[in-house]
């Protein structure tokens, strides 16, 4: 009965729907109707040549990159809704954790936009110069990028040194002068930077076509790009002139689609279904799905095939989705999965090459602090990866994923780690805590060079805003650390602000971005970037005062701190547990001093006027992480647990401590 009553009714709608009684609407003929649909067309929706694969004409492969807190992020957002992909909340591309908590971008991410007929590839990238690995190694996948500049704050340590990177790949950079909105931001202040960003451009050595680039006006806050400068434009507000430039001055990728199949690895993910899936650009030919492939690797002795496979699944980011598609082309940037070797910097490809792509050359690392295992008598109460094996096989898959970073057994029970910097490797200490593992770290050391007998040591660009009146302060505490100033002068727009740019030891900046953040009182920032290597300019000046260091074990209370807040400053509180060589807090004066924070308040018969005194004692300084890795000196360990981040001597014992300090340092 069911049948027959579905296919009445449905005759009846039809007869309904006829074409007599919608005769006055004229179809579309088949070219407009084409042009309307790729003019609004949605993620994903670009023309593909023969064979599945797109068409490398109708590619473009794009960077945005900038110094941080420019509006990378926020752009892609805007860009992303433009075209008709579903943004869940805002800084979408941001996933991490990590990257949400502290408002910064970490590893680079890739998705993929359509707009009229075109994809576009996006790459959007770190603005840190802890992270600048995360835009060495995806700037050979594009052939052009948006360098994202802050019209207020113009260029700054790392607009340079991403530019550089740029150039050196002979990428031709669309300059997006953004937050135009705000107030303080002129017609003159844009011209302005915009003379900057040319200077900067004729440096670092740009040819003539670099040079020639086009300069947008935008306010990603507000989702808008303009080619001439205005506050707000009198017609549409969105981001069609930004992507027009993009379609107009990037070019499409030089590739050919007959040639065997070459991908570079430049990303690398874990799946728990698919196991690990690959992500680069396709250098030349066409992949499909169940194609028979090979991993190589070039080594000193020649190219190295590392394993052999079949393509699993191919995969395309869209949007914030990723769409399994059935075959990609070259000059296009896709995942696959299927390989259970490869990494990044290797090549996958079919099996009659012979020959690996080259791989991309990193700047060495520059400072390297040493992972062991956790010793202290509180060991094991928190985490459940305590051994030296689960730690250096996390150190070793990290170093798998991030190029950037070098694993070095020191010991059976050591690590020596090699990163960018402080922030870098403390952001990978903080992912390791919340995994649940448990480590002793070693403070910061920075890596020194020898050539022709000289000791170099690297040298960073410091760039630095703060109010008229914290100026001395600053510059003192920066000569303590072997700081020199190139140039200071006022900040365009801002009344009682100063801008300062410095060169400074890497030694001497650890630990002190916290210190600045004092001395300002929040009101200053301060960037830096890695500039070079030069001659070592000596030991640094007076730093850091001495600690306090427990002698007992036990339960801190609050009888025994009363007694302690006139030595100095606390980092621990009353119910806290500590142990021998614990470092309870910072002491006034220049040494260090041992101390008993677990003593009791003795019970007798006796009364006494003070009896029942409550009391009261000043909020402890509590440490971050970061904090902790620039505060401790070399004689000194951090201890890292899930709970808990404690400072403390490397040798808890007092007479060992002792007979350890009467030897020569390094």
């Amino acid at each position: 009965m069911v049948g027959p009553l579905i296919r009445s009714l449905w005759s009846t709608t039809r007869r309904s729907f006829s074409s007599s009684h919608y005769s006055h609407i004229k179809p579309l003929s088949y070219a407009r109707a084409f042009s309307t649909a790729t003019a609004t067309a949605p993620v994903g929706s670009a023309a593909t040549a023969p064979g599945g694969a797109l068409d490398p004409d109708r590619l473009r492969n794009v960077a945005v990159i900038a110094h941080v807190d420019h509006g990378k992020t926020t752009l892609m957002d805007r860009l992303l809704r433009q075209c008709g992909a579903d943004i869940p909340h805002e800084r979408a591309l941001d996933s991490i954790d990590l990257e949400r908590e502290r408002g910064i971008t970490i590893a680079s991410k890739v998705t993929s936009i359509s707009w009229k007929d075109k994809e576009l590839n996006m790459v959007d990238t770190p603005g840190h110069a802890d992270f600048g690995g995360e835009v060495e190694r995806v700037v050979g996948m594009v052939e052009g990028a948006v360098l994202v500049v802050d019209a207020g704050e113009g260029p700054l340590a790392q607009t340079k040194f991403v530019l550089a990177k740029a150039l050196k790949y002979g990428l031709r950079p669309i300059l997006l002068l953004n937050k135009v909105d705000k107030p303080a931001v002129t017609e003159e202040r844009c011209n302005e930077v915009e003379s900057l960003v040319f200077d900067l451009f004729a440096n670092l050595g740009a040819s003539e076509e670099q040079l020639d680039f086009p300069v947008l006006y935008a306010s990603a806050k507000e989702g808008w790009a303009s080619s001439t400068y205005t506050k707000s434009p009198p017609d549409v507000k969105d981001m069609s002139q930004l992507l027009n430039a993009i379609v107009g001055h990037v070019p499409p990728p030089s590739a050919s689609l007959d040639a065997p199949f070459q991908m570079l690895v430049s990303m690398m993910e874990k799946d728990p279904y698919l196991g690990r899936v690959l992500t680069g650009r396709v250098t030349c030919g066409v992949v499909r799905v169940g194609d028979k492939v090979q991993g190589l690797k070039n080594t000193d002795n020649g190219t190295v095939k590392i394993e052999e496979g079949k393509v699993v699944k191919l995969m395309k980011k869209k949007g914030m989705r990723a769409d399994p598609v059935d075959s990609a082309g070259a000059g296009d940037i896709v995942s696959m999965a299927g390989l259970s070797s490869p990494t990044i910097g290797h090549t996958v490809a079919n099996a009659e090459v012979t020959t690996a792509l080259p791989t991309v050359v990193l700047d060495p690392p520059t400072i390297s602090m040493t992972f062991g295992v956790n010793d202290s008598p509180l060991a094991g109460s928190d985490g459940i990866h305590l051994t030296g094996g689960k730690i250096g096989d996390r150190l070793l898959a990290e170093s798998e994923t991030n190029l950037a970073i070098n694993v070095l057994p020191s010991t059976t029970e050591s690590f020596e780690v090699q990163g960018r910097g402080e922030l870098q490797l403390g952001i990978l200490i903080e992912n390791m805590r919340r995994e649940g593992f448990e480590l002793s770290v070693s403070p910061p050391k920075v890596m020194y060079k020898v050539e022709k007998g000289t000791k170099l040591e690297p040298i960073e660009e410091v760039t630095i805003e703060v109010d008229d009146e914290h100026v001395g302060l600053v510059m003192e505490a920066l000569s303590h650390r072997r700081g020199e100033v190139t140039d200071m002068g006022p900040v365009p727009g801002s009344m009682g602000r100063t801008r300062m740019c410095l060169t400074c030891p890497s030694r001497g900046l650890v630990g002190y971005r916290s210190v600045f953040s004092s001395d300002t009182r929040g009101s200053g920032f301060m960037h830096r970037a890695f500039l070079t290597y030069e001659k070592y300019r000596g030991p640094l000046g007076n730093v850091r005062k001495g600690v306090l260091v427990s002698m007992g074990r036990g339960l801190i209370t609050a009888h025994a701190l009363m007694g302690l807040e006139a030595r100095g400053v606390l980092f621990v509180a009353p119910a806290m547990e500590t142990y021998d060589g614990m470092i309870i807090g910072e002491h006034s004066r220049d040494t260090d001093l041992d101390v008993n924070p677990v003593k009791s308040k003795e019970l007798n018969n006796i009364r006494c006027a003070s009896k029942d005194e409550n009391v009261k004692l000043t909020p402890p300084r509590l440490m971050s992480l970061e904090e902790a890795i620039g505060y401790v000196a070399s004689d000194e360990l951090i201890e890292v647990t899930p709970k808990a981040i404690r400072l403390r001597k490397r040798y808890l014992e007092v007479n060992k401590r002792k007979s350890m300090s009467k030897r020569p340092k390094d």
